[in-house]
Parts: C-alpha cells; sequence; structure tokens
C-alpha cells in the first residue's frame, strides 16, 4: 500500500513517532499540524508539509492523533468540502459520544470512519511495541490494517462495528491508572520497611507479576524523572470517561472511583506549588510525591540506572 495517498494531522508526543513508522516502511505521507515547525523534522524521512487542512481532502486516507475530541471534530469539519478523504482513522483517546458524532459527520459527507485508539507511548511507537484496537466497518479496517501495523507493530485488535474501540481504550486507561496506583501503594510500602524502589521494581518486573507497562514505568519511579508522556490532567479526563460509561450502563466499578479521587488529590495538591501549570504538566508517574506524602514520606531519586524495556537496539535509526 506504498502508493496510498496517506495524510496525517497532529505531531505532537505521539503522532510524531508514528509518522515516523509510516514514513520509514516507505509510505508517503503529508501531514498538518497547529504548529508548523513540529512537522518539518520529518521533512528529512521524505514526509511533505501542508499549508492547511484543505490539502488534505486528496488523500485515500486521512490518521488523526489529537488530544481531545473537540481537536477531534474542529479539523474533520475543517476537511469538509466537494473533495473530501475517503476514510477518516482517528487514533486519538475521545469518548463514545463525540466518536459516534464524528462518525455521522462524516457519514453525511460519504467519507467512511475507523477509530483506532492505541496503547504505549512515544517509546514505545519506536521499540515497535505499540498495539492498537479498531472498531468500525469491517471493510474499512481490512483496508487500512497494512497501515496500522506501520506504528502498531505489536498488534492491531478489531473489536466490532461503530464505537467498540472506544470502549476497550477507557477501559484500558481505567486499568492502567489502577494498576499504577497499586503499583506506588506497594512500591512505597516496600520503601518504608527499607527495600530501595529499584531493588522492589526490579523483582516486580521479573515477577508474573511484571509487564511493559510496569517496566517501562519503573526508570520514572526508581529516579523521579517525570518527563511527561501522559500528563495527569488526561489520565483523570481517561478515568472519569470510564465512570462515565460505567454510570451509563449502571456498572459497577467502586476501585476505578477511589483511584480517580487519589488522582483528584495531586491535580488539588498543585495549589501548593510554585508554579501549578508546570506541575500538573508533569508524567502521571509523578503522582508517586502526593502518595508518598500521605505515608509520610519525601522521596529521593535512588539515582540506579534502572531499564525501560524499551530501549532501541544501537543499529536502529
Amino acid at each position: 500500500m506504498s502508493d496510498v495517498k496517506i495524510g496525517w494531522i497532529g505531531i505532537g508526543r505521539m503522532g510524531l513517532p508514528m509518522v515516523t513508522r509510516l514514513l520509514r516502511t516507505g509510505h508517503k505521507v503529508t501531514v498538518w499540524n497547529r504548529t508548523r515547525a513540529k512537522s518539518e523534522p520529518l521533512t528529512d524521512l521524505g514526509a511533505s508539509i501542508a499549508d492547511n487542512l484543505h490539502d488534505l481532502r486528496a488523500a485515500d486516507v486521512v490518521f488523526t492523533m489529537l488530544t481531545a475530541g473537540k481537536d477531534v471534530l474542529e479539523v474533520a469539519n475543517g476537511l469538509a468540502g466537494e473533495r473530501a478523504p475517503r476514510i477518516v482513522v482517528d487514533c486519538s483517546t475521545i469518548g463514545v459520544d463525540e466518536s459516534a458524532d464524528l462518525r455521522a459527520r462524516l457519514s453525511a459527507r460519504g467519507v467512511q470512519y475507523l477509530a483506532t485508539p492505541v496503547s504505549g507511548n512515544p517509546s514505545c511507537v519506536l521499540a515497535g511495541k505499540l498495539s492498537c484496537i479498531a472498531s468500525g466497518p469491517k471493510s474499512v479496517y481490512d483496508v487500512v490494517k497494512p497501515l496500522i501495523q506501520a506504528f502498531a507493530v505489536r498488534g492491531v485488535t478489531y473489536a466490532g462495528e461503530g464505537e467498540l474501540a472506544r470502549i476497550c481504550k477507557i477501559a484500558h486507561n481505567v486499568l492502567l491508572a489502577g494498576v499504577f496506583e497499586s503499583l506506588i501503594e506497594v512500591t512505597l510500602l516496600a520503601e518504608k520497611h527499607g527495600v530501595p524502589r529499584h531493588a522492589f521494581l526490579g523483582f516486580i518486573n521479573n515477577s508474573v507479576l511484571g509487564s511493559i507497562f510496569t517496566q517501562y514505568k519503573s526508570p520514572a519511579l526508581v529516579n523521579l524523572d517525570f518527563t511527561t508522556t501522559l500528563p495527569v490532567s488526561l489520565l483523570k479526563k481517561d478515568i472519569d470517561l470510564g465512570l462515565d460509561a460505567a454510570r451509563r450502563f449502571d456498572a459497577a466499578m467502586p476501585v476505578a472511583a477511589t483511584v480517580r479521587e487519589l488522582v483528584q488529590a495531586h491535580v488539588g495538591a498543585a495549589s501548593r506549588q510554585a508554579n501549578p501549570g508546570a506541575y500538573l504538566a508533569q508524567d502521571f508517574a509523578a503522582l508517586i510525591e502526593t502518595a508518598a506524602l500521605a505515608s509520610g514520606m519525601v522521596l529521593k531519586p535512588d539515582n540506579v540506572p534502572v531499564s525501560s524495556g524499551l530501549e532501541l537496539p544501537e543499529t536502529a535509526e
């Protein structure tokens, strides 16, 4: 499918490595981003930069990777016109209703739509460990699956019609928040008894409970490096989406509700910081500091090299 005209909207933390993988597998991609400068590094890999959204109307397939549902709807409106792309594939994490609205709007213009949220952070993309869940017309999925596999190397799963992929991703992120909160708590328990964080997390990662997720968050927890992969504000948004979905279908989620309030406590603590905005822009791994304070602990970095499991081979480009 290297002859397919691909458009891509959104060159942020995730969009940049995802487009990079598409380009390195021989696909021709035209990109657009509100801040043009973020797209310019991709020209070295062969990407073309669109001056405006209208330039992407001639594409066969347009991917979107944006922060919120309102952003996706806005760019979808920008693609409207006498000519529009045949297929729009949205990789963002947005609500079910927002996705259904987007599907209806695109369908009215004769545009087919696939919801394809992903699991992983930018390092996962580069290391070939990103995965994806898709929903929408099966015929559309079959067409774009080879393109998705260029960046979702670990695997693509088809969930079915409509917005089922959105529910899967929301449930995924609620689980992520719960697993992470539990990981923090037991790590601090071990540290209170004298076990260094790097030793405890090394044990967990080598055990049956270890995972790609627990390993790639370990460096941040050990050395308190909160370089952003997912800010706390977006994690809270995802939990709220999950709780809203639960209320609509009368599903009980007591653990998720508790985790949401623990995350809210961290958000509330921002008001005591010198720069609340910068504090909340940190990676959600910073939740460990709020949890530590609740246990009467003030953390210091272990200053020990810890593998994330996502390191690229030395021969990788």
